[in-house]
């Protein structure tokens, strides 16, 4: 004897669903539109294309141009920071700025080796204490036009940049009297301009969500703060050093290696609260790398290709 089916209530409603879901977008056809368009967007990953443009790898020197006031404090903050990225010493406590900075080997071509160079101090600001993006390459190409180097132009808390607070950081690329081109990039220190902005999470941000601000490991919110954002323009200069490597969007307003990650520190991130971030003890400092000489920094997250995320050290 055959069986009989015999329709459940839940089929029926099921049925009902689809039926009303279809009417719904016969009449209405634009609310299907949207919902379908969301769904795509939702499920887009977030994808850094490769543009086919040569990357800055192997051993690559940093030279830095010091315009403005600095004391020996931040000379010091800054230099470890940039000797930790490659540093055997950093990279034996863990998490290293040094695991952090490997990241961007996983990009073609293999790891940088970031070397610091030349330093040049301009403190009496012979250009000015208003700078516009033309006397930035100026003062960049001070440090000469090598193949494998970064200049590197870092502004004290006195002196404004055309665009500052609307962008903490760029980098870009100069051409060199021997031909080619050379990389070069740009960070100031915004504590008294727009820490809100460019200090954040160290300073209370200027829009959205306002949860207290973090406790700055070097206890100087302007150069923590300038540590972030050279951290950004570093990575976004040897993964796309010439504007035809990697990265997401226009080529004039790209999301590169860490501005694709804006805003997260650690894991659980949204607008408005970096993340789980590591915090001493002593000093309520929050941190989440370490460099050499046991200082502690605050990174970004920075895109992993094999993983197509970002990937925080926390």
């Amino acid at each position: 004897m055959a069986a009989t089916a015999t329709a459940s209530p839940s089929r029926h409603l099921t049925i009902l669903s689809s039926l009303l879901l279809l009417l719904l977008s016969t009449l209405q056809p634009s609310l299907a539109t949207t919902r379908k368009l969301t769904a795509l967007v939702q499920e887009q990953p977030l994808l850094l294309k490769y543009h086919n443009g040569p990357l800055l790898k192997g051993n690559t020197t940093v030279n830095l141009i010091w315009y403005g006031a600095f004391s020996a404090s931040q000379h010091a903050v800054v230099v470890d920071f940039l000797r930790s990225l490659t540093s055997s010493k950093s990279s034996s406590s863990s998490p290293s700025v040094a695991s952090w900075w490997l990241t961007t080997a996983r990009y073609r071509g293999g790891p940088c080796n970031l070397l610091v160079g030349r330093q040049l101090v301009d403190d009496k600001c012979s250009l000015g204490k208003r700078l516009s993006n033309a006397q930035l390459a100026a003062l960049a190409s001070r440090a000469g036009h090598g193949k494998n180097q970064i200049n590197v132009v870092l502004t004290s808390a006195d002196v404004a940049v055309d665009g500052f607070c609307s962008r903490c950081g760029t980098h870009g690329s100069g051409s060199a009297k021997s031909g080619g081109k050379f990389a070069y990039a740009w960070v100031g220190n915004a504590v008294s301009q727009c820490p809100g902005q460019c200090a954040w999470p160290f300073h209370q941000p200027i829009y959205g969500p306002q949860g207290p601000p973090l406790v700055a490991p070097s206890g100087d919110v302007g150069v923590d703060g300038m540590i972030i954002n050279l951290a950004t323009v570093l990575a976004g200069t040897v993964t796309n050093p010439f504007n035809n490597g990697y990265f997401q969007g226009p080529p004039e307003a790209p999301l590169e290696a860490v501005s694709a990650c804006t805003g997260i520190f650690g894991k659980g991130a949204y607008p408005g609260y970096p993340g789980a971030v590591l915090v001493e003890k002593a000093s309520g400092a929050s941190y989440n790398a370490i460099g050499v000489a046991g200082r502690k920094y605050l990174l970004p997250a920075m895109w992993d290709p094999t993983t197509s995320t970002c990937k925080t050290l926390v």
